[in-house]
């Protein structure tokens, strides 16, 4: 903090400004050679007034630890066959046998020999020993695919804090989608191999809809970040990527912010694309973006659509989308025109933004008949009396309320010879009944 200090240990107003570390990060097994100590120090000093906190860090990180790849042991009798790891007990005699992973297929959750599915195996990662001979040279993994490769595989392997097994397998993945970035702005190799000097970006105006996929891409990146969730952080610069490579054009003004995104991850081609587009400074010193929340706003929205009081799908419409609209929109809905098809619309129901609710005109079927009298089907419909009655009056029939739904009372319109009634509950479909030859409708 103040190392030429000869009057003071520090300066107290340096100290206060240096002081306390804003994030420490280390593994568990930090925690007493160097944590507890630290600790310890810090409050001699406290105690004697040269340091004003208690505390000399704000934030504690236990990191995971990185672990060798994956090994599936299969378990062999005294006779040298192989039997289920499961079915081996505890004191029974058995010896483990590594076995290629290409010999391994997942089952379930768990992993069986490809030859024999009934053999499940051990799987398992250690902790990067020379005796197990899992400890993975990191100068071989760069001198392949790079120190960016490298460095975004590690952070998107898992959460921070968490422990997890190393696959080398995983790194062609990210090598692959900083290969995708490279060539999104810098362009197609050339015939000899090479590409060309400087970007394809161009000074064009971006449109909407590429403003509002950066500045998400900016808050999201942003979020993971302060929260150390790097692999979050690295998919959403890969949705990104992905939109991106659906533009016509290439805007410079909305690729520099990603080159500024991507940085901390892979430092090395993010410097090289912000010299490839007109830069002669490091981007180091540049600041980091910011999201507008302007463009952060959804312009679409996924509106619940109910066919008499039921839910039944949802679509997309815009923010500002009349009811009109978005009954037309329902209406060439795969799953919510087969409610609506052929079928009078009684009344709509309309919150923007919120629901639309489309009550249907009943169906009256004919089910049947019974001494001499036609008898009809309501129990579709879901109004109720109101719709028995309009049904009474427009056929001078018998109304037959299908029974096993709702409540039971005296029929108000022929009490004879049905003397009780059963009224549906609304959207109830129509059932068979023997007795009366009745039909789902």
């Amino acid at each position: 903090m103040d190392p030429k200090n000869s009057e003071a240990l520090v300066d107290k107003t340096k100290e206060r400004y240096w002081s306390p570390v804003d994030v420490y990060v280390g593994g568990a097994e930090h925690a007493v050679l160097h944590l507890l100590y630290s600790r310890f120090w810090h409050k001699v000093l406290y105690d004697i007034g040269v340091v004003s906190t208690k505390e000399p860090f704000k934030c504690v990180i236990n990191q995971g630890i990185i672990l060798g790849e994956v090994q599936y042991m299969a378990c062999k009798d005294s006779d040298g066959n192989f039997v289920d790891a499961d079915s081996v007990g505890v004191f029974e005699e058995h010896r483990q046998e590594r076995i290629p992973e290409e010999n391994v297929m997942k089952y379930g959750d768990s992993f069986v020999l490809k030859d024999n599915p009934d053999i499940r195996l051990i799987a398992r990662a250690h902790k990067m020993s020379k005796s197990r001979g899992n400890v993975v040279n990191p100068d071989d993994v760069v001198f392949e695919y790079g120190a960016d490769s490298l460095r975004l595989y590690e952070m998107f392997m898992g959460p921070l804090r968490d422990s997890k097994a190393w696959n080398t397998g995983g790194i062609d993945g990210v090598h692959r989608f900083l290969g995708r970035v490279w060539r999104l702005i810098v362009g197609s190799p050339l015939p000899d191999g090479t590409f060309r000097d400087g970007t394809v970006a161009i000074d064009d105006k971006p449109s909407l809809e590429q403003l509002c996929c950066l500045h998400k891409c900016i808050v999201k990146v942003t979020e993971e970040i302060e929260g150390t969730r790097f692999n979050t952080g690295i998919s959403a610069m890969m949705e990104f990527i992905n939109a991106a490579y659906k533009w016509d054009k290439l805007p410079r003004s909305a690729i520099k912010p990603f080159v500024l995104l991507l940085s901390p991850y892979a430092p090395h081609m993010a410097e090289e694309l912000w010299f490839r587009l007109g830069h002669s400074n490091s981007l180091a010193s540049e600041p980091f973006p910011k999201a507008d929340p302007a463009y952060l706003k959804e312009s679409t929205v996924v509106l619940p659509v109910q066919i008499n009081g039921k839910t039944r799908g949802t679509i997309k419409v815009e923010e500002e989308c009349t009811e009109e609209d978005a009954f037309k929109l329902a209406s060439i809905d795969q799953k919510l025109s087969k409610y609506l098809d052929g079928r009078a619309v009684r009344k709509r129901i309309y919150v923007p933004g919120k629901i639309l609710n489309v009550i249907l005109e009943p169906q009256i079927a004919k089910v049947g008949s019974r001494f001499g009298k036609s008898f009809y089907d309501c129990s579709g419909s879901g109004y109720g009396l109101a719709s028995i009655a309009a049904a009474r009056r427009s056929i001078d029939h018998k109304i037959r309320i299908s029974p096993g739904f709702g409540h039971s009372f005296p029929h108000p319109l022929n009490p004879s010879p049905f003397p009780e009634m059963t009224l549906p509950r609304p959207d109830d479909s129509c059932h068979h009944s023997s007795l009366l030859g009745e039909t789902r409708v």
